[in-house]
């Protein structure tokens, strides 16, 4: 499988920003936009958008961070953490909200549209699930600010995967804060696991975990129209 660059244009701004995409491996089933966590479009992103490719998806990545800096990317350190914190508070919700109606827009031509987003994506997803239009669902993996957004309303369906050990998101107050708003939302939580253990090979990282919340998500895509 081979990554392209994309460009697409925000219609809010008009800002020209870049994104990795995949075509479909065998029959097309649907459209994925992944979002990325904090650190931009890193290995981790790629190693993303090819399984969902290899999934029978056609994928777009948008570079979340390209009105900050281009194509930026950072280590999981702590200066990797600063900035990218820095760039995602500097870009604010209705910049990302714009980029990501743009893949939609993109994508919905070809048939369903669904996002899967990671940390900053996984808050992302769920913003994205209330604002954008022409999604079919929506998977939130860790996103710290769901517990915040919890009472908006849900424009398609929504998943949500948490990890018990994540040192940074208290799993059982995001899920009742999630539940309490939107019974129909399954929350999962991942005993083994922490934040970020979508990422193979992390420490925070349990294999069964990322293949079970993978599993689910693809689920509910199929449920909601994700056919070949």
């Amino acid at each position: 499988m081979t990554t392209d660059r994309l460009t697409l244009t925000a219609a809010h701004d008009g800002f020209v920003f870049t994104a990795a995409h995949a075509h479909a491996q065998g029959p097309r089933k649907g459209g994925v936009i992944v979002i990325q966590e904090i650190f931009g479009l890193d290995d981790y992103v790629h190693q993303d958008v090819a399984r969902w490719a290899d999934r029978g998806f056609e994928v777009v990545a948008p570079s979340m961070f390209d009105r900050q800096a281009m194509g930026f990317t950072a280590l999981h350190d702590p200066a990797g953490f600063e900035n990218g914190v820095k760039y995602a508070m500097a870009n604010g919700p209705d910049n990302a909200m714009g980029d990501i109606q743009a893949c939609i827009d993109f994508l919905a031509p070809r048939g369903p549209v669904f996002v899967v987003g990671y940390c900053y994506g996984g808050t992302m997803a769920w913003l994205a699930a209330a604002r954008c239009t022409g999604l079919s669902a929506a998977s939130s993996y860790y996103g710290s600010q769901v517990a915040g957004m919890a009472k908006f309303d849900l424009t398609c369906p929504v998943i949500v995967h948490l990890g018990r050990k994540d040192g940074h998101i208290p799993a059982d107050a995001v899920k009742a804060a999630v539940t309490a708003a939107h019974p129909e939302v399954a929350v999962y939580i991942y005993e083994a696991s922490g934040h970020g253990f979508n990422n193979d090979g992390r420490p925070d990282s349990d294999l069964a975990d990322a293949e079970l919340a993978r599993a689910r998500t693809l689920a509910l895509f199929e449920a909601q129209g994700a056919t070949a």
